[in-house]
C-alpha cells in the first residue's frame, strides 16, 4: 500500500524540528520562518476605497515560498500547523492562497491547532483537522490595514509639522502619550516634607504613630492621572518642630489598649497570561517584554511549555490533575487543596487561547540544553503554574494597640501556620513574632524617632507598569506589547533611564502634534475600542472591512484638516552652556539625530560644527580616574563605561 505523503507547515526551524522527531517518515515538516505574503514597504498597499490589501511576496523570501510549494506540489495533504492566534491563523491562510493560486492537482489543505509541542498534542490536532477561521484571519488583517492606514497617513503629515524621518503608529503612539503625561505629572507635583513617629517597646518591638487625639495621623491623597489614580501618603506633622514637641510629651511607659490575633488564609496566585509573565521578568530580572517572549519562544518551540502569546488563566483538566498529582507525591497531600482550584479569566479575549502558559509536564525541573536564563524563566513559569494548584497558605496575624499621651501607637505581626503554595513557589517568608503581652500591660518606651520623609510624585513607567497599564486599559494584546516597547525606542521618542521610560524632546514634540491634533483618535478610550472591534470581528460578530469603513470615514477628514491648519511644533533643543567653537557665536546644543543625540552649533545651519554626545555619569573611572560617561549597546540598552576608552576599556551595568 503506497504511503499518503503529508506536508506540515510550522513557522519556525526549531518548533519543524522538535515535531519531526514525533511524526513518521511519510509526514514532511518545513517553516514558513514568519509571514510569508504581507503589506509592500514602499507603499501604503491598501486600496482606500474598498479597503482590499494589496499583498506581496517578501523577496527574502521567496526561496522559502519556492520549497514550500515544490513540498506542497508531491503532497496528498498540507496541513497547516502554524500558531494558535491571528498572526498564525493569518499566516496559514497565506499559505493556502500561495498553494491554491499553483493549482496543483487533488490537493487537500486542511488546518491544525496545537497549544504545546508534545506528542500526544501534535497527534491529536492532525487527527483533528478543520478549515482556516477566516474570522480570525479577518481579524488580523483588520489590525494590519488599520494600523497601516494610521502609520502611513499620519507619519508625512509629522514630516511637515515636525520634523522629516518621524512615523506615527495607532498604538505606539498612545503608549508615548502615556509615558509624556505621566512626565508633566511628575514636574508639576509638588513635594512635601512630612513625619513619621516610630518607637522601639520593650526590647525591640516596633510601633508606629497611627492616631493623633482619635484622628487618623497618616493621610492618603489621591492624584486624578491620565490612566488611572495614583495615591500617596504623609503625616499631621509636616514640620521637624511639631514632631519634636510630640515626643519630648510622650510618658516612659504605653499602655496596651487591645490585643487582636486571628487567622487568614492567602491563596496562590493563576499560572501566568503573557503580560503578567512580562511583568514579573521586568521586575525580577529586568527583562524587557521583547527580551522575555524571545526566550519564552524557545521553550515553547523545545516542547517545554504551552503556547506563550495568551491573555487566559485557564487550566486543561489534564494539566490540573498532573499538577495536584505531583504537589501531593512531591510534598504531601495536604498540600493540595480539596477541590481542583479554578481561576476566572477577566479578558474578553481569552477564548482565542485556550491556556495560561505552563510547563508541559511538571515532572521536568532542570531542562537540558538551557542556557542560564532561559532556565530561569522556566523556572519561574514551572513555579507559579504548578503552585497555583497547591493549598492555600495559612496565617496567624496579630497587632497590639498602645496608647501613650494622646497618641495611639499600632504594632503588627505575623506567623506562618502553614506554608501551603508558598513552598512550591519559593516565595520566603519572615515571621514577625508580637510579645505575648495582655491588655492594660505597661510597656517601657526604649526609643521615639521622628523620620523624616518627602512625598513622591507618580513613578515614571518601567516595562512591568506600562504594559499593566496598557493591559488594564484595554489597549493592545499578548501579541503586541513587546512590539509597542521596543518600537516607541527604537524610534526614540522614548528612552530608559535607571530601567524607567522617559520621553525624548523628538518623543515630547510628536505626542504634542498628535494629542493636539488627533486628541480623540489617539485616545485610550478609542484605542480600547478599537481592540474590541478587532475581538468582535475574531468572533465573527462584525464585518473587518465595515470597522474600516466606519473609522475612515471619521479620520480622513481630520487627517486633511490637520495637514491644512495646523502649526509646525519646534522640536527643543537641550543647552549645554558651552560656547561653538568653530563659529564662537552660537551656543553648543544636543539634539536628536537619525542615531540618537549628538551636539551642534545653535546656529546651525550656518554653523555645521558637531561632536559625538557623552552624557556624564556623575562617577570617576575606578581604573584611570577619567569622567565616566553613559553608552548604550545595539540594542539601546544604557551601560556605564570610560571616556578614555577604547585606552581604558573600563565597563559597567551600574555605576561604581
Amino acid at each position: 500500500m503506497k504511503l499518503m505523503k503529508k506536508l506540515l507547515i510550522v513557522e519556525s526551524p526549531t518548533k519543524a524540528r522538535t515535531i519531526t522527531k514525533y511524526l513518521s517518515k511519510d509526514y514532511t515538516v518545513l517553516p514558513t520562518v514568519g509571514h510569508l505574503r504581507d503589506l509592500p514597504t514602499a507603499k501604503m498597499g491598501v486600496d482606500l476605497t474598498t479597503f482590499e490589501p494589496d499583498y506581496v511576496v517578501d523577496d527574502k523570501k521567496k526561496e522559502v515560498v519556492g520549497k514550500l510549494l515544490k513540498a506542497a506540489k508531491g503532497a496528498d495533504m498540507v496541513i497547516l500547523a502554524t500558531d494558535p492566534d491571528r498572526e498564525g491563523e493569518a499566516i496559514s491562510w497565506h499559505v493556502k492562497w500561495l498553494i491554491e493560486n499553483e493549482k496543483f492537482k487533488n490537493q487537500k489543505i486542511v488546518r491544525a491547532t496545537f497549544h504545546e509541542i508534545t506528542k500526544e498534542a501534535v497527534e491529536e490536532a492532525i487527527s483533528k483537522p478543520r478549515e482556516v477561521d477566516m474570522d480570525m484571519v479577518n481579524a488580523q488583517q483588520g489590525r494590519r490595514v488599520l494600523d497601516r492606514l494610521v502609520g502611513y497617513t499620519l507619519s508625512p503629515v509629522l514630516w511637515k509639522k515636525v520634523r522629516r524621518g518621524l512615523s506615527a503608529g495607532r498604538v505606539q503612539s498612545v503608549a508615548v502619550r502615556l509615558i509624556c503625561e505621566r512626565e508633566e505629572e511628575i514636574k508639576s507635583f509638588e513635594r512635601k516634607k512630612f513625619f513619621k513617629i516610630n518607637s522601639i517597646l520593650g526590647k525591640d518591638t516596633l510601633a508606629e504613630l497611627i492616631k493623633i487625639d482619635n484622628k487618623n495621623f497618616v493621610k492618603t491623597n489621591e492624584i486624578n492621572l491620565f490612566d488611572g489614580n495614583y495615591t500617596y501618603t504623609e503625616t499631621l506633622f509636616d514640620k521637624q518642630e511639631k514632631a519634636d514637641k510630640f515626643v519630648a510629651g510622650l510618658p516612659k511607659k504605653f499602655v496596651i489598649e487591645k490585643v487582636e490575633e486571628g487567622e487568614t488564609t492567602r491563596n496562590p496566585p493563576p499560572p501566568y497570561t503573557t503580560s503578567k509573565l512580562q511583568q514579573a521578568a521586568a521586575r525580577r530580572f529586568g527583562w524587557s517584554g521583547k527580551m522575555t517572549m524571545s526566550f519564552a519562544q524557545r521553550l515553547y518551540e523545545r516542547g517545554l511549555i504551552t503556547y506563550h502569546r495568551t491573555d487566559s488563566v485557564y487550566l486543561s483538566e489534564k494539566a490540573m490533575a498532573e499538577f495536584r498529582s505531583y504537589i501531593s507525591k512531591t510534598y504531601g497531600a495536604d498540600y493540595i487543596p480539596e477541590k481542583t482550584r479554578l481561576f476566572k479569566n477577566n479578558s474578553m479575549n481569552a477564548q482565542e487561547a485556550h491556556e495560561a502558559i505552563r510547563p508541559t509536564s511538571a515532572a521536568v525541573l532542570e531542562p537540558e540544553d538551557l542556557d542560564s536564563k532561559e532556565l530561569k524563566l522556566y523556572h519561574l513559569i514551572w513555579k507559579r503554574a504548578v503552585g497555583s494548584q497547591a493549598a492555600a497558605a495559612k496565617m496567624k496575624n496579630s497587632s497590639i494597640m498602645f496608647s501613650g499621651g494622646n497618641g495611639i501607637f499600632k504594632s503588627t505581626g505575623v506567623k506562618i501556620l502553614f506554608d501551603g503554595f508558598l513552598k512550591i513557589m519559593e516565595e520566603k517568608w519572615e515571621d514577625q513574632i508580637l510579645p505575648d503581652w495582655k491588655e492594660k500591660d505597661e510597656v517601657a518606651v526604649k526609643t521615639v524617632t521622628a523620620i523624616e520623609f518627602e512625598t513622591n510624585p507618580p513613578p515614571r513607567y518601567s516595562d512591568a507598569s506600562l504594559v499593566a497599564s496598557l493591559e488594564k486599559q484595554g489597549i493592545g494584546r499578548p501579541s503586541t506589547y513587546a512590539p509597542i516597547i521596543s518600537t516607541i525606542q527604537v524610534r526614540q521618542y522614548v528612552e530608559k533611564d535607571e530601567g524607567k521610560f522617559k520621553p525624548t524632546v523628538l518623543g515630547v514634540a510628536a505626542n504634542q502634534f498628535l494629542v493636539t491634533n488627533f486628541a480623540n483618535i489617539l485616545s485610550l478610550p478609542f484605542t480600547a475600542e478599537m481592540e474590541l472591534s478587532l475581538d468582535k470581528i475574531a468572533l465573527g460578530k462584525l464585518e473587518w472591512k465595515t470597522m474600516m469603513r466606519n473609522f475612515w470615514k471619521t479620520f480622513e477628514p481630520i487627517v486633511k484638516k490637520v495637514e491644512k491648519d495646523s502649526e509646525r511644533v519646534k522640536v527643543e533643543v537641550e543647552k549645554t552652556g558651552e560656547k561653538c567653537p568653530e563659529c564662537k557665536e552660537g551656543e553648543l546644543v544636543i539634539r536628536m539625530g537619525k542615531f540618537g543625540k549628538f551636539i551642534s552649533c545653535s546656529r546651525f545651519p550656518e554653523c555645521k560644527y558637531t561632536k559625538a554626545y557623552q552624557e556624564d555619569a556623575g562617577f570617576c573611572c575606578p581604573l584611570c580616574g577619567a569622567p565616566g560617561v553613559v553608552r548604550k549597546t545595539k540594542t539601546g540598552r544604557k551601560f556605564f563605561g570610560c571616556s578614555n576608552y577604547p585606552k581604558c576599556k573600563w565597563a559597567g551595568w551600574k555605576r561604581p
